[in-house]
């Protein structure tokens, strides 16, 4: 049950606080807090507080005030990995894999909105009935999307896809066995050699963060440049690093930027690597093209289902950018691409590289895979599913390893 008591002695503690200080001016948030504590501690007079009681108050309305409300308790969980906002009334989590719904709500509409409001505007992006679809991000990185009335019939939809702190890194997800070692020192020695490498997946997979795991083993030397429609992407090793994020159009439909501008734009920036940090359409084309000329050891993301999956998607997103041959398609993504691992969340909630394949090249009118490495169910232990990554037995075609002056043996 909701506390009701609790929701309005927050009103209460808010309206006194907003009394006393000049909220038209730009205030720091330790001015703010130490009003709240003041008041707090004199409403406890009147009605006993606990301690627990005084810090939770605290916490409530400076939430309310200056950061994310009811959400913010919730943004501040490592183990919350998504927070969806079905309306002021509905909020569920994600938390170990699992569902789940929340007994906290927003007080009302117009609370859910000017907290959507606070978040879009900080990355000046722009939603309301005339633009009511938006992505955004948070100043950790976490990616939100907002879907507003009337295309949301149940009030504001808000879903918040959180990125932890600190960034997976490969060791880590080893650790959780997500990757093996064996697969893990392949893919070191692949980026290291300058492979194109596509991460495939479904949602929720876990894509954005092997992409970042991957970029660990990019030379700390070179010039990267990132592409993202909302930056997420934590490069921490990369002193010559740029990152480029998409613009929405404005209200009058103008001043939009898209990947594939950003892809152009980038070709001119002297880019070591390109990593584009979703391709969901015609941009698939520029990608492609970036990768066939001369910008060896780009990556990019996609969804799919499958490995073969993706390379259908793929065709069809150059596609929709000209009107050119199957054929022809197909030969460009064969020679683009090197490597597609591809992400796979399972019935139990764990996020695993289901399949690493080479892309070995063009024949009798289709791409040929060359999969070195599947994963192999073993069975089910406490509903938690077994299995390891296992090599095929297949070697590597491409030559860029040794032309690196590496080998599988190093």
């Amino acid at each position: 049950m909701v506390d009701i008591a609790k929701e309005d002695m927050i009103q209460l503690i808010r309206d006194e606080v907003g009394y006393r200080l000049d909220l038209s001016k730009e205030l720091q948030d330790e001015e703010i807090k130490d009003v709240i504590t003041q008041v707090v501690f004199e409403k406890s007079k009147q009605n006993y507080l606990t301690l627990l009681q005084k810090q939770e108050l605290i916490a409530g309305v400076f939430n309310s005030m200056r950061r994310l409300d009811v959400l913010q308790p919730l943004l501040e969980d490592p183990a919350v990995t998504e927070i969806m906002v079905n309306g002021p009334d509905n909020i569920f989590i994600e938390k170990n894999g699992r569902t789940y719904q929340l007994d906290i709500k927003f007080e009302g509409t117009e609370k859910l909105e000017n907290v959507i409001q606070s978040i879009v505007s900080r990355v000046n992006r722009v939603v309301n009935e005339a633009m009511p679809i938006v992505d955004a991000r948070l100043p950790d990185g976490s990616r939100v999307n907002v879907v507003l009335p009337p295309i949301a019939l149940r009030g504001p939809t808000m879903t918040i896809r959180k990125f932890p702190e600190q960034h997976l890194t490969v060791e880590k997800l080893i650790e959780l066995g997500s990757l093996s070692e064996e697969a893990a020192e392949l893919l070191k020695k692949l980026v290291q050699a300058r492979y194109n490498i596509f991460v495939s997946g479904g949602t929720g997979s876990g894509k954005t963060t092997f992409l970042n795991a991957l970029s660990d083993f990019i030379p700390p030397h070179e010039r990267i440049i990132t592409i993202e429609d909302s930056a997420e992407l934590q490069l921490k090793n990369i002193k010559n690093l740029v990152s480029l994020e998409t613009r929405n159009a404005n209200t009058e439909g103008k001043g939009e930027i898209t990947t594939r501008d950003l892809i152009k734009t980038s070709l001119r920036m002297r880019p070591d690597r390109i990593i584009v940090g979703e391709v969901r359409g015609a941009e698939a084309l520029d990608m492609l093209q970036a990768m066939n000329t001369g910008h060896d050891g780009s990556l990019s993301t996609g969804h799919a289902n499958t490995t073969k999956d993706m390379l259908s998607r793929l065709e069809t997103m150059v596609l929709s950018a000209a009107p050119l041959p199957v054929e022809v398609i197909r030969k460009q993504i064969a020679a683009a691409l090197d490597i597609i691992i591809h992400l796979g969340r399972l019935r139990d909630g764990t996020r695993k590289v289901l399949e690493i394949c080479e892309v070995e090249g063009f024949a009798h009118g289709d791409i040929v895979l060359n999969p070195l490495f599947r994963f192999q169910e073993e069975g089910e232990v406490d509903q938690r599913v077994i299995g390891n990554l296992k090599r095929t037995g297949k070697l590597l075609h491409r030559l860029k390893l040794k032309m690196a002056g590496l080998s599988l043996e190093d």
